[in-house]
């Protein structure tokens, strides 16, 4: 099944139009035609190799919204013109115990992602699966969410890695009404965790070294605003909160925002898959507090915080782009300058 996208052939190429194939539908296959997709950092981390291990031609894109075009002969969930999300995987094992509770994102034989990994299912050219800047997609009915007709498909796109990166922590430690909750950095990540922690009932602190986000926090649903570059109010906020949400993307010391969880509270990072520069045990141990991590969330998960979204009527704040103005898209969003993802109109790709 011939497709169109955008790759990149080395760390320094740019991306630019790509035509490869798609393997046909399988009987547990669903065909979706790529409506948006959005921008991750991680895209650019990966067509750039900066972490090392990129296959090329690389596709980049793990953040799709588009609908089902067809489906394959036992695909029961599904059916043509459904509003689906793809988003960073299309298979894992699914027989390990993470796989069989719903968190194929810690598959013990490891997962599929949606870009860049080996292509064990084949049915195409390619050792490598490609993502989503393209015009369509073949996954695994397992592997496809259902969006919520309510939303902003194109609001929804980012919802598939930044979103589920974000829910998945405050969900799992259960962040609920009465708790007192710090979202560390306004990104791409930080803007989601706002949202979802104020949904969630929580008193929500944005953390941040730039007082200039003030305003636009409090618009996304911060209570109140925590400058970590004021020595005297970081001071006044020890102890002071049941838990962190960490989005800071690089290494950095993490023992002033430890020093501000009460006893028993949690600091989950998200955002630095690099090295932490300084961790003290004196605020572990002192105050029984903890530090832990988490990646993006299985299946069953996304797809409850697909629903939560629609139910609260949350999506991302984003800028589109067309497709040929991807490259300069790129460059921004390792500026910082944009509010909140990039999303990519996938109809552009036909100009």
């Amino acid at each position: 099944m011939k497709a169109s996208g955008y790759a990149n052939n080395s760390a320094t190429d740019k991306l630019k139009p790509f035509e490869f194939d798609r393997r046909e539908p399988g009987p547990q296959d669903v065909v979706i035609d790529i409506l948006y997709c959005g921008v991750c950092h991680s895209d650019i981390h990966s067509a750039r190799n900066e972490w090392g291990h990129t296959h090329y031609p690389f596709v980049p894109g793990h953040e799709i919204i588009g609908r089902v075009r067809a489906v394959g002969n036992n695909v029961s969930r599904f059916k043509a013109g459904e509003l689906v999300g793809v988003g960073c995987l299309v298979d894992s094992c699914r027989e390990c115990e993470p796989c069989k509770e719903g968190l194929e994102q810690y598959c013990e034989n490891g997962w599929t992602g949606t870009y860049g990994s080996e292509d064990k299912i084949g049915g195409t050219p390619h050792t490598h699966t490609f993502g989503g800047y393209s015009d369509k997609i073949t996954v695994s009915e397992r592997f496809v969410l259902r969006v919520p007709d309510n939303l902003d498909p194109a609001a929804a796109a980012p919802l598939l890695c930044a979103g589920i990166t974000t829910y998945s922590p405050l969900k799992h430690w259960k962040v609920s009404s009465g708790q007192k909750v710090g979202i560390i950095g306004l990104g791409g990540l930080g803007h989601m965790g706002i949202k979802f922690a104020h949904a969630m009932g929580a008193h929500v602190t944005m953390i941040t070294t730039s007082p200039a986000k003030g305003k636009d926090a409090k618009r996304l649903g911060a209570d109140g605003v925590l400058i970590s570059t004021d020595a005297s109010a970081m001071t006044a906020a020890q102890g002071s909160f049941d838990f962190l949400l960490n989005t800071i993307p690089v290494g950095h010391d993490v023992n002033p925002y430890m020093g501000l969880l009460k006893l028993d509270g949690t600091m989950v990072i998200v955002g630095a898959v690099e090295a932490l520069t300084k961790v003290s045990g004196v605020p572990f141990i002192f105050k029984r507090r903890s530090m832990a991590g988490s990646l993006i969330g299985g299946l069953p998960e996304t797809q409850e915080m697909l629903d939560f979204c629609g139910k609260h009527n949350i999506t991302c704040d984003i800028e589109m782009i067309d497709i040929k103005n991807i490259n300069a898209a790129y460059d921004r969003t390792v500026k910082g300058d944009v509010k909140y993802r990039f999303v990519i109109d996938m109809g552009t790709l036909a100009n």
